[in-house]
């Protein structure tokens, strides 16, 4: 896999909950959250970060408009709320489970100074996966400012492949099963809904796409 979420095939969770460390082990409870719970509120304290056991979490804010900005819908896994392990004093999004049984393992920013401390393979992946991170926003930003909507949809399906897709054995297409509403689309590639279903449907007349709700199928000839 070459999601940033994962280092070496090794799950983040795999490596960090603190369940995998016995004298944390007893200490330490998961959290259990329904659809459209919030794990955090903008401008609530930042003192843990969190690993998904299972589920997938949506991060996001609002802009001064009221409207909802996603930033990332993160799965099994993946580390979030992370800026408090660097002095962050007050979240600047929101963290919402977009899933019936999402599961998270919630640290503590003291819990996690210390096996930072007391542990150097831990505190390496964890700057790692900060690093890496931040190398996927710049990327982002990149994007966003110097290519155009069109080119915009297609790396961000490209990356939609890496992370939820399958080759397809009978056709040799690329088939995404993702997690994303075409409102979280438009918003992570910097353009309105409107936009979105003209360029997909662009797609889909060239015949390089195929979509429906919740799967997009990328044809093997432009693959």
């Amino acid at each position: 896999m070459n999601s940033i979420w994962f280092f070496e095939d090794v799950s983040l969770f795999k490596i960090l909950c603190p369940h995998k460390f016995k004298a944390y082990k007893k200490e330490h409870d998961f959290a259990a959250y329904k659809k459209s719970d919030y794990i955090y509120f903008e401008e609530d304290s930042s003192n843990k970060v969190y690993l998904i056991e299972k589920g997938k979490v949506k991060l996001g804010y609002y802009n001064e408009d009221g409207e909802e900005v996603v930033k990332a819908i993160l799965s099994r896994g993946e580390l979030f709320g992370e800026k408090a392990i660097l002095g962050e004093i007050k979240r600047d999004e929101f963290a919402q489970s977009v899933d019936n049984s999402t599961s998270i393992c919630p640290i503590g920013v003291e819990t996690m100074h210390n096996l930072m401390r007391d542990n150097q393979t831990f505190s390496f992946r964890i700057y790692k996966f900060i690093g890496f991170k931040l190398q996927k926003l710049e990327r982002r930003l990149k994007v966003l400012m110097y290519k155009d909507a069109k080119t915009r949809l297609i790396e961000f399906l490209d990356d939609l492949c890496t992370e939820y897709g399958y080759n397809c054995d009978e056709t040799g297409d690329h088939v995404i099963n993702h997690p994303y509403t075409q409102k979280d689309i438009s918003s992570l590639i910097g353009t309105s809904r409107p936009t979105l279903n003209i360029l997909l449907n662009e797609l889909k007349e060239e015949k390089r796409i195929d979509f429906n709700r919740k799967q997009i199928r990328i044809y093997k000839k432009i693959a």
